[in-house]
């Protein structure tokens, strides 16, 4: 069989240019380590103009919380006053000239001007009231709802726009050894692009593709040693792991009498100790040798 290793393909949810590569190949890295940093201008102008807009929702939401200002509302009560003397003047000029048409010294029709600026007075007055209530009360509950409904949605914004910006610098997501680096420092990649692979430390596990014939020898949990040709030794590997559906034919059945398909499952062997297995080394098994328990 063939060694076989977790290998991590980093790629970031931008796209943009490579701003810095900060490893080579066959760098062991850590996790957290940062591996490159993409430049995003557009994304910096977007932010700004997203806080902006966050800033501006904010002011009319304070607005609509802090209610009307006072010299508006001291305005407001000022014109209800005035309204309300005219109502009082409007009534004695209506009851003096009603009471000198009773006595025959005005006309009917100076009376029905007296009544009528007596109504326009109080009409006045109502809607004087009706201003001066609206600015003491400031903006109304709905107002309030939509202006808090837009910093909401502002701030959303701005916090998608920084995520996206965090995602600018990638980092190691576990401890592992650089295998290939795919773009450079200055090239332009898309959103998602690997620029960097990983080998996942600890992750080797020999695989072998093994004969159906062959399962009755293994199972998971039993150990082998095994040559390692690159390592120049022995080590020992225990079965952590048997396919339960079949792959491919090694052996076809060549005639009609009896003979069936030899099919082949994936089996993979842990290394028992921590030995420097690389992707793609030979591991040879011999399964007439196993190890004790």
């Amino acid at each position: 069989g063939f060694v076989e290793c977790t290998t991590l393909r980093l790629g970031s949810k931008i796209a943009g240019r490579i701003d810095k590569l900060f490893v080579e190949e066959g760098d062991s890295v850590s996790r957290g380590d940062t591996l490159y940093v993409i430049s995003t201008p557009e994304l910096d102008a977007k932010l700004a103009q997203v806080e902006a807009m966050l800033s501006g929702a904010k002011a009319i939401d304070e607005k609509a919380k802090a209610g009307t200002r006072k010299p508006i509302v001291r305005s407001a009560r000022d014109m209800w006053r005035k309204a309300q003397a005219g109502v009082t003047l409007a009534e004695k000029t209506y009851a003096r000239v009603q009471r000198l048409n009773a006595e025959g010294v005005v006309t009917a029709q100076k009376r029905d001007e007296a009544y009528a600026a007596l109504v326009a007075a109080r009409a006045t007055e109502r809607a004087a009231k009706s201003q001066y209530m609206l600015a003491v009360e400031g903006a109304s509950r709905e107002d309030k709802e939509a202006a808090e409904a837009q910093v909401r949605q502002a701030q959303s914004v701005v916090e998608e726009v920084e995520r996206y910006l965090a995602d600018r610098v990638v980092c190691a997501p576990t401890d592992g050894v650089v295998a290939t680096i795919v773009a450079n420092e200055g090239e332009i990649v898309g959103s998602g692009f690997p620029v960097v692979t990983i080998t996942e430390n600890g992750s080797a596990k020999a695989v072998f593709n093994v004969a159906e014939t062959m399962l009755p020898q293994l199972s998971c949990g039993k150990r082998f040693e095994a040559e390692v040709p690159a390592l120049g030794k022995r080590v020992g590997f225990e079965v952590v792991y048997i396919s339960s559906v079949a792959d491919f034919a090694t052996q076809s059945a060549t005639s009609a009498r009896g003979d069936v398909d030899i099919r082949t499952f994936e089996v993979k062997l842990e290394p028992l100790e921590g030995v420097a297995l690389r992707d793609g080394m030979s591991v040879v098994v011999e399964l007439q040798k196993p190890l004790k328990q």
